[in-house]
């Protein structure tokens, strides 16, 4: 058993930010442009059904050193509690992997526009999957108060 993985880009984030940034990110447009030496146009036959995607997504300007596998403060805000890096979703995770749920706003053969997806110009994509409510939480959704606290600008 091998403990690495390999995973290709299934395309690339175009448009958008050029930058990270920490908030804002709702009105943010970019468009997916899926690897056309990978995929014809049957790739996406029906996503455009769908409301939303979820997208997964590489963290490709994280440097190696500066991956968290501890405890930390939030965004560095010590009014925060430390909490382990499995409890927060900043982009200095250990194999740095983002997931977004954004809208889809279009399908246009390989090239997928979306609305609200945190990731910059130029990211590597590296999964995309229809948001359907049968996969959403079933039951009650709670998080601590610090969480709300963090998200107030982020979209």
């Amino acid at each position: 058993m091998s403990d690495q993985i390999t995973a290709r880009p299934v395309g690339t984030v175009r448009g958008g930010r050029k930058e990270p940034s920490d908030d804002g990110w709702q009105q943010v447009e970019a468009r997916i442009e899926l690897d056309p030496a990978l995929f014809g146009p049957q790739a996406t036959a029906g996503l455009g059904e769908f409301s939303h995607v979820e997208v997964l997504f590489h963290f490709h300007l994280v440097a190696l050193e500066t991956i968290e596998t501890g405890t930390r403060h939030p965004r560095g805000n010590p009014d925060w509690p430390k909490v382990g890096i499995f409890a927060q979703r900043c982009k200095n995770r250990p194999n740095r992997i983002g997931s977004t749920i954004c809208a889809l706003v279009s399908v246009d053969g390989l090239t997928l526009r979306v609305r609200g997806l945190d990731a910059i110009d130029g990211t590597p994509v590296l999964d995309i999957k229809p948001v359907m409510t049968g996969f959403l939480p079933r039951g009650e959704v709670w998080e601590p108060k610090w969480a709300g606290e963090l998200m107030k600008g982020y979209w």
